[in-house]
């Protein structure tokens, strides 16, 4: 059985082919909206690095400044006398 060529096959689909070659052009312009979402999204995703290497540098250093200043209150004073 040999596939006919219908209208859909060849008129609909040449304005979509020619649409998709040319996408920079159609792509070209960012709204207002669009752009400050997209700034927003990439400043959050900037944040957030920050924040996980913040948090991933900072916990540990707390333990070990928590386990010191216990050891120190642990010490007995000594006298001078």
């Amino acid at each position: 059985m040999i596939l006919q060529a219908t209208a859909f096959h060849s008129g609909a689909m040449l304005p979509l082919l020619q649409d998709s070659l040319r996408l920079g052009e159609l792509l070209g312009y960012i709204g207002p909206g669009a752009g400050l979402s997209a700034v927003g999204a990439f400043l959050a995703v900037i944040a957030a690095v920050f924040v996980a290497l913040f948090g991933f540098v900072w916990y540990p250093v707390k333990r070990l400044l928590r386990k010191r200043r216990k050891a120190d209150e642990a010490r007995p004073v000594q006298s001078t006398e």
